[in-house]
Order: structure tokens, then C-alpha cells, then sequence
């Protein structure tokens, strides 16, 4: 859900989606189920605790979902250089989406 005035919920939806499309991609062309599905949990978890920290009680409920979404990011990180080094990813697919991690890992520190 983007959101007008929360630039990280946007890049981090965007992310999500992304990683959503390429994980259907590499599991129909049957090229790589175990990995994807890693990725896929990880990245789409990053806009999920975004979202969940933006409904927090306390600000320490905050600074925890804040937190989990950047170890999120940063496992997002770690799967896809995975995949690239495997051979399932190519160049052009892991620039992009190491990139976007990148920003959004950035703006979550």
C-alpha cells in the first residue's frame, strides 16, 4: 500500500513487490524453489514490519519492528547474492534489487 507522505513504505513496497514477481519467475520456470521462497519471506517482511512498526504502542514497540525490517533487509540481501552467485539470478536482476536492499537498509540504520 503506498502511501503519499512515507517514502520508506513506498521504496520498501516497491522492494517487496519486486521480490514477489521475481521469486513467482524463478519457482514457475522451476529454476529454484528453496532459495526464492527464503527471499521471498525475507523481503516481503521488510515493508510488513515497516507497516507494523508504524501501528506501534510504544516507541520501543517501534524501534523493535524498525529494527527486525533492517535484519530483514539485510537477510534480503544475503539470499539474493545467493542466487546471483548460483547462477539463478542474473546481473541485471541483482544490481537492481541489491540496490533498492541497499537504500532501504540505509534509510533504516
Amino acid at each position: 500500500m503506498k502511501l503519499e507522505n512515507n517514502p520508506l513504505q513506498n521504496i520498501s513496497y516497491d522492494f517487496a513487490l519486486l521480490i514477489f514477481k521475481l521469486s513467482r519467475k524463478l519457482m514457475k520456470q522451476e529454476k529454484e524453489f528453496i532459495l526464492s521462497k527464503q527471499l521471498m519471506s525475507s523481503g516481503t517482511s521488510v515493508e510488513a514490519n515497516i507497516i507494523e512498526a508504524n501501528g506501534a504502542i510504544s516507541k520501543a514497540d517501534f524501534s523493535a519492528n524498525m529494527s527486525i525490517a533492517y535484519k530483514e533487509c539485510l537477510e534480503s540481501k544475503y539470499w539474493l547474492s545467493i542466487l546471483k552467485d548460483s547462477g539463478d539470478l542474473i546481473e541485471e536482476e541483482f544490481q537492481n534489487l541489491y540496490l533498492k536492499a541497499g537504500e532501504i537498509c540505509k534509510i533504516l540504520i
